[in-house]
Parts: C-alpha cells; sequence; structure tokens
C-alpha cells in the first residue's frame, strides 16, 4: 500500500514505515500531523486518483526532527560590469515518520425524517 501526497509543492510517494525529509511544517517533534492532499492512492490491487476518493484517504505521520538543510552558496556575477554578489542559503526541513495510511468510510446520512414523513403521513401513523 502506497500513497503519494503533496506538501510544500513537492511530492513524495510514501507507505508505513517510510522517513521522509520535507519542507519545514509547524508540528513540534514527537507530535503527530496528518496529510490530507492525496494525489494517488494504491492498496494492492487498485490505484484510486478520483479526487472524490482522494478526500477520504488521509496520511498519518510523526515528526521525528526539525533542522536544516547544508548551505548553498548563491554567486551572480556580469563579466566586465564589476557586479558580483555571494549570498548563502540553508533550507529549514522536517523529517517526518510515516505511521499510517488510512481510508475513511464516510457513510451517507440517514433521511430518516423523509421516510418516516412519507410512511407515517399518509396513513396517520405517529412519527418516532
Amino acid at each position: 500500500m502506497y500513497a503519494v501526497i503533496r506538501t510544500g509543492s513537492k511530492q513524495y510517494r510514501v507507505s508505513p514505515g517510510d522517513a521522509i525529509t520535507i519542507e519545514k511544517i509547524d508540528v513540534a517533534e514527537g507530535k503527530k500531523c496528518h496529510f490530507e492532499d492525496v494525489v494517488l492512492f494504491h492498496d494492492g490491487e487498485n490505484v484510486v486518483a478520483d479526487p472524490r476518493e482522494l478526500s477520504k484517504v488521509r496520511v498519518d505521520a510523526r515528526v521525528v526532527s526539525q533542522g536544516r538543510s547544508e548551505k548553498l552558496t548563491v554567486f551572480k556575477y556580469k563579466p566586465k560590469k564589476g557586479y558580483r554578489k555571494k549570498k548563502g542559503h540553508r533550507q529549514s526541513l522536517t523529517r517526518v515518520e510515516i505511521e499510517d495510511i488510512i481510508v475513511v468510510r464516510k457513510t451517507a446520512p440517514r433521511k430518516k425524517a423523509a421516510a418516516a414523513g412519507k410512511a407515517g403521513g399518509a396513513s396517520g401513523e405517529a412519527k418516532e
């Protein structure tokens, strides 16, 4: 079983037990988080890509650590113009461990009042 989730403008293929590094999310270490934006779901037999069906799928994860990537050097240079800019960048990252992929079964609300009104209203019986 696996799912493709979207977080931080990127997509990740995850399975239960995987540990992935994503862009920073504001959750404390050791706390649980949920990814609701599922792009694709595979349960072993069927592949689901329908957005209405994917709204029922949720990926649960636990934050392992918060950190930063290695420093990148950004250097801008234009020859013969005396233009040089040197800048560094470190991206904030979060390491999460995927715990489970849950398919939420939403049942349609029962229409008791409408059904009782049709059956009970015509014969004059009391409604429950």
